[in-house]
């Protein structure tokens, strides 16, 4: 039974096409939702709605639900449409009527967002993991090869003299600047929106900063339209700081791609990390560097999906948000993959010692030529002339 069904069937046609992909993409979501509910349940028994013995009883399904959940035992049905439908079916056929008291005091509008800020907040952490997880391989690379100098590139030109050091640390930064934008999101996320209902508060009175604080939010959103304005709106930012790591991401790739070419062999790929071709034998593909690469434009891509779909919208619940948990979702899977494969890939990295000093050509230091004239008294402009007329 779905939690909206009233006195009539659903057209079969109109159930496919509404519920879509949504019972797929909650079986991520089960275990938040759980725990969003063990809170409720909870403030349900604080505010006399519930007995004691039935808040335990529940307690108890729901944590078993979470049990089953983990071990593949738990499985949402398309007629069930999500995890919400799917747990409260399950408690009310172990419960009978208590298992249909659960929804008192709440709507699907708050549950799905409780379950989605809980799942957000450990996708953050997870990121934020996997991002310290890349630095450390990071400088464990340049304790290896930072000292190698090797020439600096402009306009895929030679420029001037730089260094793997030089090079790695600018990754570095860029990752701790990710890592702190993300904490700073995560204070955003940390917000609990149960007890906001359907977008209009509710017409009985339960103690929600006593559920925030069961959930360990930081705080309770206040304004219940808010509440759901703000669900394509923290999803849209959430994306967009994932597609920030997924740009350094994408640099990253195109620089190694570039310079562990043959022709220049700066870097050298592990052999293990490269793919063939179905006809030339003699091809070892960055194919894991190019899908990297890839990734930051299908992450950009669903941000501005998320935005699209937010976009236009009247204040309150409409149907289009629930389109936005899919994108959402994906941008974290795509993330998390990228960055723990750079941190396996930076583990095997090699650089060539003898053909980065090789690329330090008489060129690069053409700048260093220019200063050394210009501490003669040389003006500037002269000294530039004077050793580009050598080039």
């Amino acid at each position: 039974m779905k939690l909206w069904q009233k006195n009539y069937k659903l057209d079969k046609k109109i159930e496919d096409f509404t519920v879509s992909e949504d019972y797929l993409i909650d079986q991520k979501l089960v275990k938040y939702d759980c725990l969003a509910s063990i809170a409720h349940v909870k403030t349900l028994g604080k505010a006399k709605l519930l007995k004691k013995q039935e808040a335990e009883k529940i307690v108890k399904e729901l944590k078993k639900i979470i049990s089953l959940d983990q071990s593949g035992q738990f499985q949402i049905k398309k007629s069930q449409e999500d995890c919400h439908t799917a747990i409260e079916n399950y408690l009310t056929k172990k419960l009978g009527n208590l298992g249909q008291k659960i929804h008192t005091a709440r709507s699907r509008n708050d549950q799905v967002l409780a379950a989605l800020h809980l799942f957000y907040k450990d996708e953050i952490d997870q990121v934020i993991k996997l991002l310290e997880n890349l630095v450390k391989s990071i400088g464990k690379f340049q304790k290896q090869f930072g000292s190698i100098k090797l020439a600096g590139y402009t306009h895929t030109r030679k420029a001037m003299p730089s260094s793997i050091k030089l090079w790695s640390d600018s990754l570095d930064l860029a990752l701790q600047e990710n890592k702190k934008l993300l904490k700073d999101s995560f204070k955003l996320i940390d917000q609990c929106p149960l007890g906001s209902g359907a977008g209009y508060g509710l017409p009985v009175k339960i103690d929600s900063q006593y559920c925030a604080k069961l959930l360990c939010f930081a705080k309770q959103q206040q304004n219940p339209i808010q509440v759901q304005n703000s669900r394509g709106k923290y999803a849209a930012h959430l994306v967009h700081l994932l597609s920030l790591i997924m740009y350094d991401l994408n640099k990253l790739a195109s620089d190694l791609i570039i310079f562990s070419l043959p022709e220049l062999g700066y870097f050298v790929l592990p052999k293990e990390f490269c793919t063939g071709s179905s006809i030339m034998p003699q091809k070892k593909n960055p194919d894991v560097l190019e899908i990297i690469r890839g990734n930051y434009h299908l992450v950009q891509g669903l941000e501005f999906t998320i935005k699209g779909l937010m976009s236009d919208l009247p204040a309150g619940y409409n149907r289009d948000l629930q389109l936005s948990k899919k994108p959402t979702i994906e941008s974290f899977s795509l993330t998390k993959n990228s960055l723990n494969i750079t941190s396996l890939l930076f583990q095997k990295l090699k650089v060539d010692k003898e053909k980065c000093h090789k690329s330090l050509t008489a060129e690069v230091f053409a700048t260093q030529e220019v200063y050394k004239l210009v501490e003669k008294g040389l003006p500037f402009r002269k000294a530039y002339q004077k050793v580009a007329k050598k080039y």
